[in-house]
């Protein structure tokens, strides 16, 4: 496992059964408020989709997703990675209205994530999308969505730290904006870890805009996949840990693309074939409504608000034999 945070005194503040009853709990709370706040009607969602639509998220472009032979359709399909474009299709199909829109317990198998205490092999998700139309494309539109999960954040630790009285409240007043090239100038000798780290430790909870063109130093702040945020209007909330004393992202965000900035974004990064996809295809011919989405990790939130030092406390996946037995030597017990 690599870049594992051993910490000396750690003991969990809830035992394996009660840590099982919050999770619940947590999730119940934050499920509910998240749809009040955006208008969001819970749907299913796939576990796996075809492999030439291309809807599945292909994150940064190299990570590998599962894939299967279906026997009786004779076709193959991708264990999702995300459901960032199959949501746009759901909106147009469910003929959802202007300002409402969907949420889903999202559970996906990324196979080559680098396994640490906050990244597992399994991820567990909401993924939510709303529609929007074109004059909310705009930072400001942004920031107001932003705001509203950051108060439903809120909301959830209120009610968490009544229920158990070992937490205490951490989350600031208000959320931090910066975006990812003023936080570059702040830091210009820091990586994008660090100085996501920096800004958030000083502020508490941040979110950092505009991820995936290249900043000043020619470098993006961290990847972006090319056919669906649009980099110049989407970002991380971000909020400081203490327990690992690290700036954990709880959400990747933002609004969409449309036909103009898909083109960009894929020319960017020579992914012109991603424009042959009944997706691509779809966007181009303005089939699909304007977007705003993001995922919402719920693992991480649990940790964050059950003060968890390892993700495998909070959900169950699996773990090499070494790890689970150092792990147990530093007190941390995973499900």
């Amino acid at each position: 496992m690599k870049n594992l945070i051993l910490l000396d005194n750690y003991k969990s503040k809830l035992n394996l059964l009660e840590t099982e009853i919050a999770i619940k709990y947590v999730k119940d709370i934050f499920e509910r408020e998240l749809a009040l706040a955006l208008d969001l009607t819970r749907v299913s969602a796939p576990l796996f989709v075809e492999c030439e639509t291309g809807l599945n998220d292909h994150l940064n472009g190299y990570e590998r997703p599962v894939s299967f032979d279906v026997l009786d359709v004779q076709k193959n399909v991708e264990i999702v990675q995300s459901l960032a474009k199959w949501k746009r299709y759901a909106l147009s199909k469910y003929e959802f209205d202007q300002e409402t829109g969907l949420y889903t317990d999202m559970n996906a198998i990324r196979r080559d994530e680098d396994l640490d205490n906050i990244h597992s092999v399994y991820v567990d998700q909401w993924d939510w999308e709303r529609i929007i139309n074109k004059e909310e494309r705009t930072i400001d539109y942004l920031k107001y969505i932003v705001r509203k999960i950051f108060n439903v954040l809120k909301t959830v630790e209120e009610k968490v730290c009544t229920k158990y009285n070992v937490f205490t409240k951490k989350l600031p007043d208000d959320i931090y904006f910066i975006s990812s090239n003023e936080l570059l100038n702040m830091y210009p000798n820091l990586t994008s870890k660090e100085r996501e780290n920096e800004i958030t430790k000083l502020h508490k909870a941040v979110f950092i805009y505009q991820i995936g063109w290249p900043l000043d130093n020619d470098m993006p702040h961290d990847g972006r996949a090319s056919d669906y945020d649009d980099w110049n209007l989407n970002g991380d909330i971000l909020v400081w840990f203490d327990t690992l004393g690290i700036a954990l992202e709880l959400s990747s965000m933002g609004i969409r693309v449309d036909s103009d900035s898909l083109v960009k974004q894929v020319k960017h990064k020579k992914e012109e074939s991603k424009l042959n996809t009944p997706y691509c295809k779809a966007l181009l011919n303005n089939e699909l409504p304007l977007t705003i989405g993001g995922g919402i990790g719920q693992s991480r939130l649990c940790m964050y608000f059950l003060e968890k030092a390892h993700i495998g406390e909070v959900q169950a996946s699996i773990w090499s034999e070494d790890d689970i037995k150092i792990l147990k030597r530093h007190n941390i017990h995973l499900l």
